[in-house]
Parts: C-alpha cells; structure tokens; sequence
C-alpha cells in the first residue's frame, strides 16, 4: 500500500493552470476515499517563485485544502524555487518517517523529468508509481504497483541540466554537525604526501545514522550517490586534492589488490599507485582504513581491513603489491592504521575468535566465552611485522599514543565516526586517503 503521495503542480503547462483547484480536489478526493487507515501522507509541490512569499499562492489553494479533513494533518504543500530544492525537502521529511512508497501524480509532461529527479536523489530503498494528474479519478491508483523501470527517453541535454538543477542546490546548503576535520599522521611526510582520515562531520547528509559526511553510497542506504559525491567534493577541496581523479577500493572483504593504471579487478580491498595527483582510498566504519607510504620510492597505498581481511593477509598483500611493481623496500614503508572498532567494543563468534587467537592469544579478551572480544589492530600490527614491516613505522595510537590522534575506536565515538557494529546496517562510513604531491 502507498505510504506516500506526492502530487506535483511545480511545473504545470499553461492549460492546466486554470484548472489547478479543480484538478487538485479531485485528486484529493481519490487519496482520501481510497485510503486505508491511516492514510497516505500527502505532499504537493509548488514553485516559489524568486523574490515573492508563498502565502499567496497558498491562500489560492485553500479552498482546496480546507475541505479535506482526514488528510489535514497529513497533507502540506511544499515550495521551492527549483524542482530539485523541493523535491530534496520532501525526501527529508518521507526519511524522517521512514517512508518508502510513494505514488507520484503529476501532469504526463512532468513524467520523463520526473524519473529522471528520482533516479538521482533516491535510491532502491525506495518504491516509485507514476501516474498522470488528469486521470487520478479511481481507487485502483492507491494500489501500489510496478515500480518504474522505463528507460530514459529525454534528450541529454535535459538530463545534464537536471544533474546540474541537483548539484547546484546541494552545493548550497550548510555542513551539518560541524566543520569538516580531517585527520592526519605524523608519521607520513606531508612534502610529498597528501593523506588523511575523515570524521562524520562537515558534509551534507542528514539521516541521523548517515550524517553528515558519509562517502558511501549503496541500494540498500538512503543516502543517494550525488548527496555522497557532493560530501566528496567538499572533503577533496578541504584537503586539497582532485575529486575526478579518486579511486577507492571496490570491498570485497578479501586480500586482491589493484594496481593503478593496470586492469582494474572486480572487486579488491586493496590499491597502490605511484602516480602523482592520483588520490586513492579504502573505507571504513569499524573495519581498519590503512595508509600505506614509501617516501624512498614515492609510492603509496590504502587497505580496508575488517576481520575477514585482516586474516587473509590484506595489509601485508598491499605491502608485497608495492615492493614487486615498484621496488619498494618493505624496511621503507609506513603503515598508518585509522579510525576503527578496538578490542573494548568488537566482539566475534567463537569459531572466528579462534582465527585470531592463533594469530596471537594477546588478539582475544575472554576467549572462552560465546562472543571473545577481538583487537583486529594488533593481529594487523603482527602480520605487518612478521611480514618485514619496521615496528617504529607502524602508527597504531591505540598503542602508541594515549592521546589517541587517528586509531580511535570508531564504536565508542559517536559524534566523531560511524559504526557498522553501534548503528546497524544503515550506517554511514569514513574513508582513509593518500596520494602522492604533484
């Protein structure tokens, strides 16, 4: 069943302006004589047009408005100057009430522009009907039906000034939850590195377990990718780096790497690159985001190292990948690990326990019981170093710096970081980067 109409009279063609109340009553009518309790929220997109109030245009549609009772509380017009400030507005308040399925009734005219908003703003959480404005006359258009699967039919050159509708409103709004930070090591050095580690703060999205700087987008978020590329933007002019040249791993929860400039695998929790003004990063929100740098022969890397990764070596086949394609010698790397879950917070089933207390007993806090505490840090620190990686050039501050400057535990830190392991599966992530000075 619909959870939620959105009724479009932003754009309406000059023949339907006369009718606007009639054709917006009639609508109403249906919504509300079809509607199961409760009924469906209700949202009318209306233009604001530059410079002037919406109380006027308001009051033209209260006649209409008035005479609905049962959706009063559940019905509100919405304006905006441009379709993409609007529709935005209404994705925020459908995420607030977690609302997914929604019927859009707009003029036929409006459709293909239509599909085209919501394929960038939203993305598969959500269920989408379209049905044109004339025609919403019969209970059967409540019933939610095939979600819409068209293809693209407008001219590209419309679908570009929509992307640019889009980008140009989410460049205008204000960071949330404060500035953003970025976090850097003092053990890579910054005259010929560019590096650091994200917080949550200083970006744009504002699902409370997304927000506001989260670089990472999926169907199963309801975060849409624009919101995340515009949260990269933001971060890249704040570090000082190329967003068109960032390439971050493709998760996979494994130990493949990528080497820059070579075929690109599928799927790899790994990437190096001795290029220059090439950025490249891993993710993370409680698995490790590790920086890797050699200073001797200007080469670099990122790792995403959850547990699964961390036992299949993913660190030290990053290391291995920099020392045969370019010559590194593993006693020059640096190897900085970031913001992840510590052994106070992450727990494993006893089988996958086992994995880590072979690497090490010191790895597991209470190992007999169902769920052992586990230091995904420390078993990374001693791969890293059975692996020939110096001691001193391992930065783990949980380690070795009580006032805790990037190893932070991602889980115990709420206003700083997301966590998979604290939030649940609707949670945002942090990134690690690192590229080498032009």
């Amino acid at each position: 069943m619909v959870e939620a109409v959105l009724i479009d009279l932003f754009d309406l063609p000059a023949n339907l302006l006369n009718n606007i109340q009639g054709l917006l009553c009639t609508t109403l009518k249906t919504v509300e004589k079809c509607s199961s309790i409760p009924a469906p929220f209700v949202y009318i997109m209306c233009c604001q047009r530059q410079g002037c109030e919406t109380s006027g245009e308001q009051d033209f549609l209260l006649p209409v408005l008035g005479g609905f009772q049962s959706l009063k509380k559940r019905l509100e017009v919405v304006y905006g100057v441009t379709t993409a400030a609007v529709l935005y507005s209404i994705k925020q308040r459908l995420d607030e009430k977690d609302l997914s399925i929604i019927k859009v009734i707009l003029p036929t005219l409006r459709k293909e522009v239509m599909k085209v908003y919501v394929d960038y703003l939203f993305t598969a959480v959500y269920q989408f009907e379209f049905e044109d404005l004339q025609v919403a006359s019969d209970c059967e258009s409540l019933q939610i039906g095939e979600t819409w699967s068209e293809e693209q039919t407008l001219p590209m050159q419309d679908v570009a000034l929509i992307q640019s509708d889009i980008r140009m409103y989410l460049e205008s709004l204000p960071s949330l939850k404060g500035e953003l930070t970025i976090l850097r090591s003092f053990l890579i050095p910054d005259d010929i590195f560019l590096h650091g580690f994200t917080t949550r703060t200083g970006g744009i999205s504002y699902i409370p377990t997304l927000s506001s700087c989260n670089l990472f987008s999926s169907s199963k978020r309801r975060d849409p990718q624009v919101v995340v590329k515009e949260n990269l933007r933001r971060l890249a002019k704040a570090a000082g780096f190329n967003p068109e040249t960032f390439h971050r791993v493709k998760v996979d929860h494994a130990n493949a790497v990528c080497i820059m400039g070579k075929t690109e695998p599928d799927s790899y929790d790994g990437i190096i690159t001795n290029q220059r003004g090439v950025t490249i990063a891993a993710p993370g929100a409680d698995c490790i985001p590790v920086l890797f740098a050699d200073p001797v022969r200007k080469a670099c890397g990122a790792a995403h190292s959850g547990w699964r990764g961390t036992l299949l070596g993913v660190s030290m086949a990053t290391v291995n990948a920099m020392v045969s394609e370019y010559g590194c010698n593993v006693k020059d790397i640096l190897v900085v690990l970031g913001p992840s879950v510590g052994p106070c917070c992450y727990t494993l089933p006893h089988e996958s326990a086992k994995e880590f207390h072979r690497i090490d007993p010191k790895c597991v806090r209470l190992f007999d019981s169902a769920n052992p505490y586990i230091d995904i840090r420390k078993a990374t620190r001693i791969l890293l170093e059975s692996g020939g990686i110096l001691p001193e050039n391992i930065q783990d501050d949980s380690v070795t710096d009580h006032n805790q400057n990037i190893t932070f535990c991602t889980a115990c830190h709420p206003d700083k970081f997301y966590s998979h392991f604290r939030d649940g599966n609707n949670f945002g992530t942090q990134i690690g980067f690192i590229s080498i000075k032009d």
